[in-house]
């Protein structure tokens, strides 16, 4: 998709190194700027902490950036993911909250090291933070693509897909479960919080059902339909979905910047939406 195309068009789904993607804020609204969006969300996991700064660099690029937050859950031993947009990034039971499952990711985090000592590849938690090449912030968090990294670094894997697909990846020998919130409670929070709920990339739990159970008990006011790793036919179905359930259908990348020369999941723009649809997540944000 061209720079024209693009112009007017709004990618929901990017991460920054507030969670786990390589980039700050400010250089995600200055990417969106050169692909020609006209804005962006920052939605990083189980924190806040990137987007004040990307507010005052899309001031200055002409960049709308939605404020975002994409929350981690489990249904059914799955992990799940809910993003919520127009959240208050002030609101102080929801800053409490989203303390609180970034200490849970730690303990996977403990958990991961654990497993891959386990399996012959010995990685301190220090090694995967002198990866990053700063100091990290204390309302950051280390994440899997972060020790995904650091096992391509240290020769375990030959990038950043090998090390998710042998050893991080759900049901992988280095993969761990941690308690965590329903999605159910994830989306009532976010509502709470004045934000819209929407369940995200569906096509990568690999049950439908499952999808539906939670949309009919935790009422999302939307369901991200276009995803970097949806092909043509989840978004078919994912868009019947929406209809079916009259939810808002959203997109994003999910980009998380580039390591070893690869980007993860997409570029920025690769997945976008119009401005109509930021305009119904608005008006649905805090409802139900």
């Amino acid at each position: 998709m061209n720079d024209t195309a693009l112009r007017n068009l709004y990618d929901l789904h990017t991460h920054t190194r507030a969670s786990d993607g390589m980039n700050a804020p400010a250089e995600n609204v200055r990417l969106a700027k050169e692909k020609g969006l006209a804005g962006i969300a920052i939605t990083d996991h189980d924190t806040v902490a990137g987007i004040e700064e990307a507010f005052e660099t899309g001031q200055q690029y002409g960049i709308t950036v939605v404020p975002g937050v994409e929350i981690s859950t489990v249904a059914d031993g799955r992990d799940i993911h809910v993003l919520g947009y127009y959240i208050d990034i002030a609101d102080k039971k929801l800053l409490s909250r989203l303390q609180k499952l970034r200490a849970t990711r730690e303990i996977r985090n403990d958990l991961i090291l654990e497993n891959l000592q386990s399996l012959g590849m010995p990685l301190t938690l220090q090694e995967i933070k002198d990866g990053l090449g700063r100091p990290l912030h204390p309302d950051e968090s280390i994440g899997r693509p972060h020790i995904a990294d650091a096992l391509v670094r240290k020769g375990y894997a030959d990038n950043m897909r090998d090390a998710f697909d042998r050893y991080l990846g759900e049901g992988k020998p280095a993969y761990a479960s941690v308690p965590r919130i329903s999605p159910e409670e994830a989306m009532q929070w976010i509502r709470e919080a004045g934000g819209a709920p929407v369940l995200a990339h569906p096509g990568l739990y690999g049950d439908d059902e499952l999808v539906k159970r939670i949309i009919a008990s935790g009422q999302p006011v939307g369901i991200e339909v276009y995803h970097s790793d949806h092909g043509v036919s989840e978004e078919q179905r994912y868009l019947e979905i929406a209809s079916q359930f009259n939810l808002v259908p959203t997109a994003g990348s999910d980009y998380h910047g580039v390591r070893q020369g690869i980007v993860f999941h997409g570029d920025i723009g690769s997945r976008s939406v119009p401005l109509r649809v930021l305009d119904e997540l608005r008006v649905r944000a805090g409802s139900k």
